[in-house]
């Protein structure tokens, strides 16, 4: 027990190092690289809780991402609200998006479950591409980055060690989700929905909630991403986005938290130097992908905790 709490206590040391220490020796475009690592670090995990933690596999998760980052955009370019109140309303419209999506989602389990989260979400997609009024296929942006205090979230640093600290309060809240008796509700419906309705769990309840708060921390995901990039497009809303998520997820380690937020890392990464030697690099992720699901069931994370284990 004690070695496996030191095991975990140099695992978060590295981690913090690792997210700390950019700060120091980055340039702009680096910093700009781990920044968009952190935001859908959080998107990732965010997708965990449904399918790491829940087993609902959702190909639609986009959905709530790109309507915290739709909203926030709009509100402040097309309204003239500050950033905050319209970041604000983007988390909030991702989780109102999440708990009237769910509604009819969780009603459904399996292959009928991932296909209708997909469907809403390529409703929200087709909107955003022919909706004019909020940009269309073109996207929309203009939105100014904010000060944060006394500090300006124009400046690289400032943004990386602002969305450093969300990133960490969104582990911090999640960790502390999956370890309430909630959490252990949403596991065991996965292993045993039968058992758990026999104990007198509302199944769908608790699946309708998982859902609702994943839609919340993917609308903070969003929010981020808009401060970040002061633009937005359909994009965000794609299926392609959606498959994205579920890559992270996958390659970093479904059920862990860490792992998809490290899968987070390891795909953005492969994009950003891969694609930049190559227009297939897409092709080298595929790769990749593959031989994560062959040879890593657990994905890296799963991966570096057996070797530490065994160190």
């Amino acid at each position: 027990m004690e070695a496996g709490r030191n095991t975990r206590f140099l695992w978060f040391a590295a981690l913090a190092a690792g997210a700390i220490v950019p700060s120091f020796f980055a340039g702009s475009y680096a910093l700009g690289l781990v920044t968009e690592t952190l935001i859908f670090g959080v998107a990732a995990m965010s997708l965990d809780l449904l399918m790491g933690y829940g087993g609902l596999v959702s190909f639609g998760h986009a959905a709530f991402f790109g309507l915290g980052a739709y909203a926030t955009v709009l509100l402040s370019v097309k309204l003239g609200f500050s950033a905050w109140i319209s970041a604000a309303a983007g988390v909030a419209l991702a989780t109102a998006g999440a708990g009237a999506i769910g509604w009819f989602c969780v009603r459904m389990t399996g292959v009928a479950f991932l296909m209708l989260t997909l469907a809403f979400a390529q409703l929200l997609f087709s909107a955003a591409v022919k909706w004019r009024a909020i940009g269309g296929s073109d996207g929309i942006g203009g939105l100014a980055k904010p000060d944060f205090l006394k500090w300006s979230l124009a400046d690289p640093l400032t943004m990386y060690l602002f969305t450093l600290a969300v990133f960490a309060l969104s582990l911090a809240a999640m960790r502390r989700i999956v370890g309430s008796q909630f959490g252990h509700a949403v596991v065991g419906m996965r292993e045993n929905e039968t058992r758990m309705r026999a104990m007198g769990y509302s199944t769908r309840r608790v699946r309708w909630l998982a859902f609702i708060l994943a839609g919340f921390f993917a609308g903070v995901a969003g929010a981020l991403y808009a401060l970040f990039n002061g633009f937005i497009s359909p994009d965000a809303l794609s299926w392609g986005m959606s498959g994205m998520l579920l890559l992270m997820v996958v390659l970093g380690g479904a059920g862990s938290l860490f792992g998809p937020a490290i899968g987070a890392a390891v795909f953005l990464l492969m994009k950003h130097f891969i694609s930049s030697h190559t227009q297939h690099w897409l092709l080298v992720v595929g790769v990749v992908f593959i031989g994560c699901v062959m040879f890593f069931r657990q994905g890296i994370w799963g991966m570096l905790r057996r070797r530490a284990g065994r160190a």
